[in-house]
């Protein structure tokens, strides 16, 4: 099979599947696009690679997954500009002590007990040469992350979005993954040292610089956006949505010359973007068609290739996974609860506070296809840590169900 017909058959099989069981998903009351996280890592040596592995080897042969994951990029790179889109920066500002104090915990507690898991898990299972403060760097971080999409389409979805516990916990999710990024954006650039061209700390420095043009220069620059937007009386033209698209790609480009990830430039070009309701939904509407539902599972597919979930269930490994999960839950979970009480939350919307803070997600994918491109992660921890996230992340919908029934939910603001 040629090169193209065979693109076209992976994708078609994975946007397929990915329907199939997103749609059952649904029916079990989980949001979608967990379905389509698990479809894709269906379609991995973890199921269709152990059950029919010709079939498997004829569908991805491995010299065929630099197509599929050039394909992939492209559309995380679009799915990380509308994460920034959506965030608020007026909302972080004027979050409130309760929303701060939690974030910390939950940024906290989660840090501080992956650096310990690191430390020991590093001689037992980190590849050779992976340096031990590089290693508990990124899986502090790892174990930081919440999943801003994923948690709000939730509260979406259960009508949570407007109540008290809806606003606390998506307060905290985008201050937490403001600054998970951040953190991850200087652990990649310290790892990748020995790889750059510049200093380690002149990297940073142009990080910091390229930052501050963004959030200067450019965002005043993105204001025309907005200002074309009311003047075609709510329409966004084909020129305007080009230079959305040329803004965001040159400010991936832009990150990724300087070392750290092209996801990066993605995320602060939404970041910049104004924020007018009009235009955010209507830069949504045109996005989403094509990187929600055709350019995201094959994101997914491409990190269900990578993962194994024999690697991860087969000996010491298995207690392994088992320990980074309760982990996972006891840091995430138990320091935002503990956190929301402290500020006058009741104990069930601690709880269901702390729960959708544990909601990891699309999110982690990619932290962790980062930590295994750069070698900090082996094949059997990444698919460990695969497994943990796809765990936290498919246990908050029936706990939140059971913590905060709808007919007890919490009022709105």
């Amino acid at each position: 099979m040629s090169g193209f017909r065979l693109l076209l058959a992976q994708v078609a099989s994975i946007l397929l599947v990915a329907r199939v069981v997103g749609w059952l998903f649904g029916r079990i009351g989980q949001p979608r696009v967990i379905g389509e996280m698990v479809a894709g890592i269906l379609l991995g040596p973890s199921l269709l690679g152990w059950l029919a592995p010709a079939l498997s080897h004829a569908l991805f042969p491995p010299e065929s997954l630099g197509f599929l994951e050039s394909l992939s990029q492209v559309g995380l790179l679009l799915f990380m500009f509308l994460v920034g889109l959506e965030l608020d920066p007026k909302q972080l500002r004027e979050s409130g002590r309760a929303a701060l104090a939690i974030s910390l915990a939950s940024i906290a507690l989660p840090f501080a007990l992956g650096w310990l898991l690191a430390t020991w898990l590093h001689p037992r299972v980190a590849g050779p040469g992976v340096p031990l403060l590089g290693f508990a760097l990124f899986m502090s971080v790892a174990m930081s992350i919440t999943a801003f999409p994923v948690l709000a389409r939730i509260l979406t979805e259960r009508g949570l979005l407007r109540s008290k516990v809806g606003v606390v916990a998506i307060t905290c999710a985008a201050v937490d993954d403001v600054a998970a990024w951040t953190m991850l954006a200087a652990i990649v650039v310290l790892i990748r040292a020995t790889e750059l061209a510049l200093p380690w700390w002149l990297a940073l420095l142009g990080l910091a610089a390229f930052a501050l043009v963004m959030l200067t220069i450019v965002r005043r620059g993105a204001r025309r956006f907005a200002a074309d937007f009311e003047r075609r009386g709510g329409a966004l033209s084909h020129g305007s949505l080009a230079w959305i698209l040329l803004l965001a790609l040159a400010s991936a480009w832009v990150t990724e010359s300087l070392g750290v990830h092209a996801v990066f430039g993605a995320f602060l070009a939404g970041i910049v973007m104004p924020r007018h309701e009009g235009l955010s939904k209507e830069i949504w509407k045109r996005f989403e068609s094509v990187t929600v539902v055709l350019l995201l599972p094959v994101y997914f597919a491409f990190t269900g290739l990578r993962s194994s979930f024999g690697l991860a269930a087969g000996g010491s490994m298995a207690l392994y996974t088992l320990l980074i999960i309760v982990v996972a839950i006891a840091g995430k979970w138990g320091g935002a609860l503990a956190a929301a009480r402290c500020t006058g939350l009741s104990w069930r919307e601690s709880a269901a506070v702390g729960l959708l803070m544990n909601t990891r997600g699309l999110v982690e994918l990619i932290i962790l296809n980062i930590g295994l491109d750069l070698g900090i992660l082996s094949p059997a921890l990444f698919s460990a840590m695969v497994l943990m996230a796809l765990v936290t992340t498919f246990m908050t919908s029936p706990l939140l169900h059971w913590i905060l029934p709808r007919r007890s939910d919490t009022p709105s603001l």
